[in-house]
């Protein structure tokens, strides 16, 4: 049984078993699944602040930041504990086309550094794209009602035509960010 969690699952068995997560989480409990909002229960609990947004009974919603407590243990048990030693298989014309446009040579880190190195917490450049990239996807997530997971599996589960909207939004800010912005700052 431990070979077989060790093991990288195909997205025919994973995918179904997130997206089941949903309905699941109906049918046990009648909670939706959402991520992006236990930053809020989270802040409602830990700020004694009389701030309206933060003003409401978050220990109704206690459960979400048990569940989100369980997927980040998880994450942690499933690396450490669970971990595959192999290095993950990617296509050939996949590190073809990395080698040629981010110029890499070694795989371990697929990041690219120029935006995720902590050398760059020492120049202003980095603190820009930190603060500005964090606020970005913090307002973004607060505008479109969830994040990119959350639109993408709960919403269009649940057949949300402002999920739909989003989840496209989402995929062309990406493919924007990374043929058109992401090439022009680097």
């Amino acid at each position: 049984m431990l070979d077989l969690l060790r093991q990288p699952w195909p997205w025919y068995v994973a995918g179904p078993l997130i997206g089941l997560t949903v309905p699941a989480l109906l049918l046990v409990g009648n909670k939706a699944l959402g991520i992006s909002s236990s930053l809020r229960h989270m802040c409602a609990a830990c700020v004694p602040a009389n701030i309206p947004f933060l003003t409401y009974n978050w220990r109704a919603e206690s459960w979400n930041l048990w569940f989100v407590l369980g997927i980040a243990l998880g994450g942690f048990v499933g690396y450490r504990v669970l971990g595959h030693p192999d290095v993950v298989a990617i296509s050939p014309d996949t590190v073809r086309d990395l080698q040629a446009q981010m110029h890499l040579t070694d795989f371990s880190g697929l990041l690219p550094k120029e935006l995720f190195a902590i050398e760059n917490l020492a120049n202003w450049k980095g603190w820009v794209f930190l603060v500005l990239g964090g606020f970005l996807v913090g307002f973004g997530t607060r505008y479109a009602g969830g994040c990119t997971s959350g639109h993408a599996i709960s919403g269009l589960s649940n057949l949300q035509w402002v999920s739909l909207v989003a989840v496209v939004g989402f995929f062309a800010g990406g493919l924007l960010m990374t043929w058109v912005i992401y090439p022009l700052l680097f």
